[in-house]
Order: C-alpha cells, then structure tokens, then sequence
C-alpha cells in the first residue's frame, strides 16, 4: 500500500471515531420510563423524590408517553405535582438519550413532558381570606381614584353620592312599611279597576253577561225610543226601488248603505225596522261629515234637512261638547270616537254581526286600521268567513275574501299595553 492511501485511511477513521450512532430504545413501549419536568417558579432540591402516577382506568398498552400520568414529589417544605397532565402539542414530542461511549451510540426515546406547580405545606390547610363586595368596590374606587381617567374618576364619585345607606335606613324601614300600606289601602283590586275601566270606554252601554250577539247591545240603548219613533216611514213607502230610497238618505253616498237598501228591497215586504235603523245610519254618517257645523245648529239643520229635530237635538246632545268660551257646539275626538262606535253597533245588528269593515272605512274616508280598531273596541275580532257562516247570514261565496267585524261572546274587550318606561 503506498504512502498517500495509507494517510488517507487514518484520517477517514479519525473522522469517523468523532460520530455517534443513533438507534431508538428497544424496550416495550408501554414500559415506564423517564419523563421530562419543567419548573417555571421553583425548583425542588436534586435529593427530592418523585414518582410517577397513571390514571386510573387508563389504558395502560399504550405508549408510555401517551399515557395520563402524573408526578409528582415532597421536599420538606414545599409539595410538587403535575399541573394539568402530560404536555400534549400536534406535531410535537419529546425524547431524551442516554449516550454509551464504549459503543459510541445514543439511544433515544419518547418520554412525557410535564409542567409542574407547587404547593407549600404550611398554607395548605388554609382558607383564603373571603373579601366582601364594599370592600372590593372600596379597593376598585382606590385603583380608579389613583390610575383612572378624569372620566372614570367622575363616575366613582357620583356612584358614591347615590349610594344608600343601609344602615341608616333601618331605622325608618318599618315607618316606611307602614306608610306605603296606608296609602295602597285605597287603591282598588284588580276587579274594581277593570269595571271602572269598562263603565269609561267610549260604547255604547252593553250586556256583559250576554249569551248571543243580539243581547250585547240594546237598539234603544243606541237609539232613545222617542228618536226611533221619529224616523220617518213616508218616504219609503213612496220609493219604488232602493235606488229611489237611497236618493231620501240623508247621506247618499256609500256603498254600504247602497248594499243594505238592496238587500232590504229584495225581500217581499220591507222591513220597517230595518229600514229605520238604515235611515238612522245614514244620519251618523250625515253627522259625522258634518262634524264643523255642529257649532251653528241652523247650518247643519239644513245640510240634514229631512232629519227631524229631535233626532238632531239627540245626536247634538250626545256626541258634542259644549265649550266654555262660546258656549257653542263641539265635537271632540272623544264625542267622535263614541259617535262612530255607536254608528258601527247599529252596522253590526243591520250585518248580522258581522260588519264589512273595508267598505265602511271607504264610505267614512278614513283608515282601515282605525276602523278595525274601533270594532276591536266593541268586542269584534277581525277574520274571514268561512262557507258555514256565510251560508247562515245568506252571503255569496265571493264575500268570503272580505274581513269582516264579527262580535263574539262571550264578551271580551282588547286589554290595555302598558308601556316600558325608557330608560
């Protein structure tokens, strides 16, 4: 072998004697073994012991570092254990290696890591010491007060000048028990409340206890029988048609009233009392546009020139107001609301209680929610008839794609929203 291989050779194997071999540890690997432990505040004295715990009813085939274990270990003063269990990251393990330099070879394996935390023995047994709210928004105002912007500071203040003082109510709480019974003695139940609010609502006077729609609301609780007495006849036994008739009304203008007259004329014997409460129907409605003129009494006498005036005088005297200044008529929106909820019961009798409310807002010029609420005040609910009901009131198919007011019984009236104060 000639010099130059031979210095070769000797520097490959000094290269190589400088390398280790790495190889994985053969034992089983479930096998307990070492674990890696991190002490980020204090660590114990190298003489403490630890020992290792599994969990009970672990798998215990499973790897070793995979396994729910703990350690955990006493020094004299001080107790040391795994915080949360094994260190556990995706893509992340840990291995430790144990080197022989005889064979020049490092051995590797997986072992857990723990973060462990400590416990000192003469404060284990004691409880912390509970800290009240005052004295907790005591500490919370002394930050605010100290490191709190001017804002902030603002606030403390003036949570403390509202704030009640407990202690010094004591003295006065049963005085101001008793004073507030005192003054709610007077206050009526929830029964006499509700009467009270039913004899003020602006309808006619009802039957509360009425078992059929035709005893809720009395004819001559609506009209006085002396007015009904007065309505005039003549000039519908004059009329040949309920056109001709329509041509009397004093108010003319309405389909409604143009329907009821058709439907009365289609009968073989009109009915007289029908054809009164139509007539008086269409007084109201007269009334009602009429609603400027009510303060000159002769004015509105001649817009309603074939009224007679005890009807006029009825209607003045129940649906106006009298004011002061000038001591002459005045319908108020309070007289209003009683003038069309008395006009709609008379509709609702005339419809076999069950009033068309769009064609009655149409003929009135006003909005069909406030129509529909009015009726809700007398007691109706709003919905379609179905074949049965339009089939009893003798109605074609076609009415039944018209809401209509129909008045229920038992008599229930809408219950009063209370309101959410703003804060």
């Amino acid at each position: 072998m000639s010099a130059v291989a031979h210095s070769k050779k000797r520097k490959r194997d000094a290269e190589d004697a400088g390398k280790a071999t790495l190889t994985l540890s053969s034992q089983p690997a479930n096998q307990v073994g070492p674990v890696l432990a991190s002490f980020p505040s204090l660590e114990p004295p190298k003489s403490t012991a630890f020992k290792c715990y599994v969990q009970k009813g672990a798998d215990k085939s499973a790897p070793f570092e995979t396994q729910p274990t703990i350690i955990a270990g006493e020094a004299e003063t001080v107790e040391f254990f795994t915080a949360d269990g094994p260190l556990s990251s995706t893509g992340c393990s840990y291995m430790i290696g144990v080197h022989d330099k005889r064979t020049n070879t490092t051995t590797l394996r997986p072992v857990p890591m723990h973060i462990l935390t400590r416990q000192v023995k003469a404060l284990k047994n004691l409880r912390p010491i509970e800290v009240s709210t005052e004295e907790r928004m005591q500490q919370r105002n002394n930050l605010g007060e100290t490191f709190g912007t001017k804002k902030a500071k603002a606030a403390i203040r003036a949570r403390e000048r509202n704030r009640v003082d407990i202690d010094a109510m004591k003295n006065v709480a049963g005085h101001l028990q008793d004073t507030i019974m005192q003054n709610t003695e007077s206050l009526p139940t929830a029964e006499e409340a509700k009467a009270a609010a039913d004899s003020s609502r602006l309808i006619p006077p009802y039957n509360a206890d009425a078992q059929s729609p035709k005893d809720v609301y009395a004819l001559h609780d609506i009209i006085p029988e002396a007015e009904f007495n007065a309505l005039p006849v003549s000039i519908f036994k004059a009329s040949k048609s309920d056109k001709d008739a329509l041509s009397h009304l004093p108010s003319n203008r309405s389909d409604w009233l143009k329907l009821q007259l058709k439907l009365i004329y289609s009968a073989p014997k009109p009915n007289k009392t029908e054809l009164k409460i139509v007539y008086y129907i269409s007084t109201m409605m007269a009334f009602y546009r009429n609603s400027r003129n009510v303060g000159d009494k002769d004015a509105l006498q001649q817009k309603l020139s074939g009224v007679p005036p005890i009807v006029l005088d009825g209607l003045l005297s129940r649906f106006t107001e009298t004011e002061r200044s000038t001591n002459k008529s005045k319908m108020t929106p309070q007289t209003e609301t009683m003038l069309l909820t008395y006009m709609f019961a008379l509709c609702l009798r005339q419809e076999d209680y069950a009033a068309d409310v769009e064609t009655l807002a149409h003929d009135l010029s006003m909005p069909p929610q406030k129509v529909i609420n009015l009726f809700k005040s007398l007691g109706c609910v709003i919905k379609k008839l179905g074949p049965n009901e339009l089939k009893e009131r003798g109605l074609p198919d076609s009415a039944g794609e018209t809401k209509r007011a129909v008045l229920k019984v038992p008599l229930e009236f809408p219950k009063t929203r209370v309101k959410r104060a703003r804060r």
